[in-house]
């Protein structure tokens, strides 16, 4: 019967699973070595020292591929746990303190990064005047995701559209968009004349939409809709537009550059259109963090009215 038995985890053992957990979400060793910067031969090594520590089988590597033990998945899952706590502990104690430092997550919905209402290069400086040892990681993301991972501790801040409210979320709102339906000009819809686009005629045209659960005033205006492809990102869904297949809803000042060069166009606003928030969003049950809390200072700084205004 194997014994299974570990004792104090030294930083020998913690880079050995910071390794091992690489090149599981890697896929294997190959593709780690890019990741880790290291040769195979190294995280081969580090593998082997890590399962001869542990007396524990952790993977399979060979022709057949790189696959896990069910011992190894187990060893995956906590080590994940493990290194997030680490993490969480690391960035709490580095931002307690009036300057704090170590690092603030934040990810943010495609397009916002260089939307002008955002004012997000303002917010950034502001932060960094006040919190100039700070290391800022920044990513683009999926609504449901960001939520998820703050709620779950794994980002400190995310900037989303308000499609809906959680509990466990505090909220800032920041400006509202307004949605209309748009097609591409190789779209049969982009020269008929506007008097000719009924509900009928715009409800029979395949629709891309953002493959989210709609709040209200979304839901009624997809209701009747060719619901045809989704994509939640602006950017895919307005290469989708370009094709000339599909028509969607996109905000106005996301839509307004390429209205501009005669690419897209608006089409039924009086009868398909809706407005959509942008709020940031944090955890309400968070651990103390000076960092977060001096970033949504900034953002409020510079959003001065942003907490008075609508969601929708």
């Amino acid at each position: 019967m194997t014994k299974f038995a570990l004792g104090q985890l030294g930083d020998i053992e913690i880079k050995q699973l910071k390794i091992f957990k690489a090149v599981v979400e890697c896929g294997g060793f190959s593709a780690a070595e890019t990741e880790l910067n290291i040769s195979r031969p190294t995280i081969s090594n580090h593998i082997a020292a890590l399962e001869d520590r542990l007396n524990i089988k952790l993977c399979k590597r060979g022709r057949a591929g790189f696959s896990l033990t069910p011992e190894g998945k187990v060893v995956y899952d906590q080590t994940s746990q493990l290194l997030n706590r680490l993490e969480q502990f690391r960035s709490t104690i580095n931002n307690l303190g009036e300057s704090p430092a170590g690092k603030l997550r934040i990810a943010l919905s495609d397009t916002f990064s260089t939307d002008a209402r955002f004012r997000l290069p303002e917010i950034f400086r502001h932060f960094y005047q006040q919190a100039p040892d700070v290391e800022l990681q920044v990513e683009v993301d999926h609504m449901k995701v960001m939520e998820k991972m703050v709620l779950n501790n794994q980002l400190d801040l995310a900037m989303i559209p308000y499609h809906r409210k959680f509990e466990g979320l505090n909220y800032i709102h920041l400006f509202t968009d307004e949605n209309y339906v748009y097609c591409g000009k190789e779209h049969p819809l982009f020269n008929l004349p506007p008097g000719q686009i009924t509900e009928k005629v715009i409800n029979s045209y395949k629709l891309v939409h953002a493959g989210l659960k709609p709040h209200e005033e979304i839901y009624h205006q997809l209701a009747q809709m060719n619901l045809s492809a989704s994509s939640y990102h602006y950017e895919s869904r307005i290469a989708m537009l370009l094709s000339g297949c599909y028509i969607s809803f996109l905000p106005a000042e996301v839509a307004r550059p390429y209205v501009e060069q005669g690419l897209l166009k608006p089409v039924a606003q009086p009868i398909k259109h809706f407005r959509l928030g942008v709020a940031v969003i944090s955890r309400k049950s968070a651990q103390p963090n000076r960092a977060r809390d001096m970033f949504l200072h900034s953002i409020r700084m510079i959003h001065k009215d942003a907490e008075n205004a609508p969601p929708y």
